[in-house]
């Protein structure tokens, strides 16, 4: 099963850590990612930009607007994306507890499980297949 893993920073925290600190505690996160891909269950790791690069979108007056930032207000702001695939809620748990940023004061990281979409698809392809065919 997949989750998806939502790892979160206080902004300032790798700044404030000195040249030496950001280089171990990269240096030790990489190699745990390492370790979760040789091992099948690292699929895929996205690091994000800074959160005042975001851009979000919503729906105001039934029309599309957007806002500079991020949508969530918090003290930690979205790093980072990993996709981690495990057997199931306790493996994931234990794998990504084990990441070195724990030590570091890194974190938190959300963990979540990743829907299966399949039938509401399939059923959705039957009813505008239905739609068109008239």
């Amino acid at each position: 099963m997949k989750y998806i893993c939502l790892g979160y920073i206080e902004p300032g925290k790798f700044e404030g850590m000195s040249q030496d600190e950001r280089h171990r505690t990269f240096d030790e996160c990489f190699e745990y990612n390492d370790h979760l891909r040789a091992n099948g269950h690292l699929v895929a790791e996205i690091p994000l930009q800074p959160p005042e690069t975001a851009l979000t979108l919503y729906s105001k007056n039934r029309k599309v607007a957007t806002t500079d930032g991020p949508y969530a207000e918090t003290k930690e702001q979205l790093g980072g994306i990993q996709i981690l695939e495990a057997r199931d809620l306790n493996q994931a748990v234990q794998l990504i507890s084990q990441q070195p940023g724990f030590k570091y004061g890194l974190g938190p990281i959300e963990i979540r499980p990743v829907a299966d979409l399949s039938e509401i698809i399939k059923a959705s392809e039957r009813r505008r297949r239905k739609d068109t065919s008239r």
